[in-house]
């Protein structure tokens, strides 16, 4: 998958917000705000590369990719709240 230079911006502000979201909805897993955001980033790279390639597809648009990243992001979380324990 060849992502552009606008792609890999929407991905980040998009991971900024997921970031955010995925850490008021883990709550007690969280990174603090920063944290959260890098989680959040990192969730949204991953779900960009991952969901299309196992046929998850939820529409267009920015909301969609929120969606996507969001859920990247609380499976982040989540696994570092296993790894941390």
């Amino acid at each position: 998958m060849y992502l552009s230079g606008q792609g890999i911006i929407v991905i980040l502000f998009v991971g900024l917000a997921a970031g955010w979201l995925a850490g008021k909805i883990v709550r007690g897993a969280g990174l603090g705000i920063a944290g959260d955001i890098v989680v959040g980033i990192a969730g949204a790279f991953i779900s960009t590369l991952i969901f299309p390639r196992l046929g998850f597809h939820l529409g267009g648009g920015l909301v969609s990719e929120i969606i996507y990243s969001a859920i990247g992001a609380i499976i982040l979380l989540l696994i570092v709240r296993l790894v941390r324990r």
